[in-house]
């Protein structure tokens, strides 16, 4: 019986796998979005593929004591970085932060203060704009960038996977902002018109909290509430199981309301929370582990990061998942680092590609915002705004010139992020240059199961495609796997 038993287990798993997601346009049935915190490109990727030395000196004589050797591979592609090693636009040159400084001050990221860095194109007020401020911060901080030393496993990830050079916040600014856009492509959808320094012409322009959520309160933030739709919504009508795992997220007893929660959470890190529909206002925890992800689940798709591993571990990965780390491990400067953030995501993707479901995945690595952290490329403004208050992007000129009836202070698109793809069906060791942003990563959940578009001006109807970054014309290697250290970010099996 205790074999039978064993025997059916078995071929039960791949007929759900084959059944789950199955009307797909691609062969992806399940998305991870990994939604870490406060990076620009160049300041992860500004020098790859060569890390502190160029490619031809050997790492094992060259390498920095104590910092991870990187070796590009043969014939890896070059991005639109900081060539040769310096691209200086500013009056204070680019320069390197390696491992012994992992964690350094916060930057300014605010929506205005990251036009004006940018100054009309000529990218030169970073120094003195976004730059942290205060005691012990390094001067001109936001002109620093790590590299393959440090930031080793997003190189190696690169390396045997897909990354993007043109991709973009949606906007400039914040964390809020961030996370917004990539459920909805929207900030100006909100329960208020105006808020002192952070909702203007009824866009959320600064960080704010979530306005169905038991543990905000006006005491401790400024609820808000928005009003638009979100990609939860579009995929509860299509009825596909999805989920926001966050490994903060507090949880109530049985189906009683919340009473206490932890100072280490924090509402911007749960955005669905700012969406009548979407919310788990009394965080209550899932009814069952059968039930995450659907739609009758009383956690309302809102959970714990444990939530999803007892999930995926019971045969029942939800299609769509997005999963955001705790505060030490998001790669948020002062909060985290970037080699705590490399153990989180190691941990993560290794786990994920040993399981039933990594043929048929398609994890994204990308950022909320830059932090105010340098780069050197303008981003193409693709919605205008010409708020006098708070658009600083071309002085007097505010942010262009928007089309009658636009929704202001949504002035993007803003700083350029890193995006990795991760999958069997990825491209390898290859760099795409195709124009796209936060939203493009919504588009692409909503073309693979053809979900339609979310509307009323959301971003997500300019999002360029992320297709460029797959292949899909064979069969994926069968067990094709790469498993880091999740210390040194080092290789250690690729298949």
């Amino acid at each position: 019986m205790i074999l039978l038993k064993r025997l059916l287990a078995a071929l039960t798993l791949p007929v759900l796998l084959a059944a789950a997601g199955s009307s797909t346009t691609t062969p992806i049935k399940y998305v991870v979005v990994i939604f870490d915190e406060n990076n620009s490109f160049d300041h992860y990727f500004g020098t790859y593929p060569n890390a502190l030395y160029p490619s031809g000196v050997a790492a094992s004589t060259a390498n920095p004591y104590g910092e991870s050797p990187f070796v590009p591979l043969p014939n890896t592609p070059s991005v639109n970085g900081l060539s040769p090693f310096l691209n200086n636009l500013s009056t204070v040159a680019p320069f390197r932060l390696d491992r012994a400084m992992e964690t350094t001050c916060d930057n300014d990221n605010h929506y205005k203060d990251e036009q004006t860095a940018y100054h009309s194109g000529a990218i030169n007020l970073f120094p003195t704009t976004t730059s942290g401020t205060g005691t012990g911060c390094t001067p001109d901080l936001s002109m620093g960038y790590y590299d393959g030393n440090t930031v080793t496993a997003l190189w190696n990830y690169a390396q045997y996977f897909a990354m993007s050079d043109n991709y973009y916040d949606t906007e400039f600014g914040t964390t809020v902002m961030g996370h917004l856009n990539l459920l909805s492509g929207q900030t100006h959808e909100t329960s208020v018109s105006t808020i002192s320094g952070k909702v203007a012409n009824g866009s959320i322009i600064a960080n704010v909290e979530a306005g169905f959520d038991d543990c905000v309160t006006t005491a401790n933030g400024t609820p808000v509430q928005m009003t638009s739709k979100n990609i939860g919504d579009l995929l509860n009508t299509a009825g596909l199981t999805w989920g926001w795992f966050y490994a903060d997220f507090p949880q109530s007893t049985g189906s009683q309301p919340i009473t206490t929660c932890p100072s280490t959470y924090n509402s911007h890190y749960a955005p669905f929370m700012y969406y009548a529909s979407t919310a788990n206002p009394h965080h209550l925890p899932p009814s069952s582990v059968s039930a995450i992800g659907t739609s009758s689940d009383q956690a309302n798709h809102n959970y714990a990061m444990a939530d999803f591993w007892n999930a995926v571990n019971a045969g029942n990965m939800p299609q769509v998942v997005f999963l955001k780390a705790s505060k030490p491990q998001t790669g948020h400067p002062s909060d985290s680092s970037p080699l705590a953030e490399q153990t989180f995501l190691v941990n993560t993707i290794n786990q994920l590609q040993q399981t039933p479901y990594w043929n048929q995945m398609a994890i994204f690595i990308t950022y909320d915002d830059s932090d105010g952290w340098y780069d050197h490329v303008m981003p193409p403004i693709v919605n205008q705004s010409n708020d006098a208050a708070n658009d600083t992007l071309a002085g007097s000129s505010y942010c262009g010139v928007p089309q009658a009836g636009a929704y202001l202070d949504r002035c993007g698109y803003g700083t350029r992020l890193p995006l990795i793809l991760i999958s069997p069906y990825a491209k390898q060791n290859y760099v795409d240059h195709g124009l796209a942003d936060i939203t493009s990563v919504t588009r692409f959940i909503e073309d693979n199961w053809q979900l339609g578009r979310l509307g009323d001006q959301s971003f997500d109807a300019l999002a360029g495609p992320l297709t460029g970054l797959f292949d899909f014309t064979d069969t994926p290697r069968a067990g094709r796997q790469l498993l880091l250290d999740p210390n040194a970010g080092t290789v250690v099996t690729q298949k």
